[in-house]
């Protein structure tokens, strides 16, 4: 028999992990609380509560990205279908948008397996320059540093850090994401602050969670994002004409 321990229904209740959806849940857990529940099978620390609320407030939007224009894109395409145009903004999540938060978490969790929580600042500035050194001689995009619009600094970062360092979670991660970018930044000359993957990532690993659970973040807090571009695009819409600005850029279009 195929089961699952995440929950089951019967004609009268609707069990998760354990707890009656109707009489023990509904009303009592927040959505932080659930995504735990489901995810972890226990409730979030007051501190993860915090940090997780955070995350997902981080990723929910920040203006027109590929993720939010292809939403609007479908959208126009398919209005009869709201969970078609929201899956195509997410299905855009990957190793060049939104989806680095994972490969961030993995890279930190691997670089700082054998550093202690009390590694000395040069240590910790060794791995760094070791991790920079293998990432370039494998060819492999170094993900948390650099942003093409915030080139002097992400907005994003100080506040995650002080949130980080309030609840508890400011440690060997974060502080071997920060090392990464000075060394870019002061020893080999390129200009890569931190951004907001960098500090995701510090965060994911420094709670020690999955880094597939930084990815699964930034996807349920961007649904929320498309879903608002989505009616935006009801109310006033604009890809229709971002689509046509394309057709007058190439003469060989006739628009319809």
């Amino acid at each position: 028999m195929v089961k699952t321990e995440i929950g089951y229904t019967t004609t009268d209740t609707i069990m998760v992990r354990g707890l009656n959806l109707s009489t023990e849940i509904i009303g009592k857990f927040d959505f932080v609380d659930m995504i735990f529940h489901t995810t972890l099978a226990r409730l979030p620390t007051p501190q993860e509560k915090v940090m997780v609320n955070a995350l997902l407030v981080t990723t929910a939007d920040h203006g027109i990205t590929p993720s939010s224009l292809a939403a609007r894109l479908t959208y126009i395409g398919a209005p009869e279908a709201l969970q078609g145009a929201v899956a195509t903004g997410l299905l855009g999540a990957g190793s060049v948008f939104l989806g680095t938060m994972q490969n961030a978490a993995q890279m930190l969790l691997d670089a700082a397996r054998e550093l202690g929580p009390d590694a000395s600042d040069e240590t910790v500035r060794d791995t760094a320059r070791a991790v920079i050194r293998q990432y370039k001689q494998e060819r492999r995009a170094l993900y948390g540093v650099g942003h093409p619009i915030h080139v002097d600094g992400d907005p994003r970062v100080p506040a995650l850090r002080e949130l980080s360092r309030t609840n508890g979670y400011y440690g060997i991660h974060w502080r071997l994401m920060e090392a990464i970018s000075d060394v870019l930044t002061n020893e080999m000359g390129k200009k890569l602050p931190l951004n907001a993957v960098g500090a995701i990532a510090s965060i994911v690993a420094g709670m020690g969670l999955d880094p597939l659970v930084a990815r699964g973040l930034a996807l349920v807090g961007r649904s929320a994002g498309l879903l608002a571009h989505i009616l935006e695009e009801k109310q006033a819409p604009m890809a229709r004409e971002a689509w046509e600005l394309v057709l007058r850029d190439d003469p060989r279009n006739v628009l319809p």
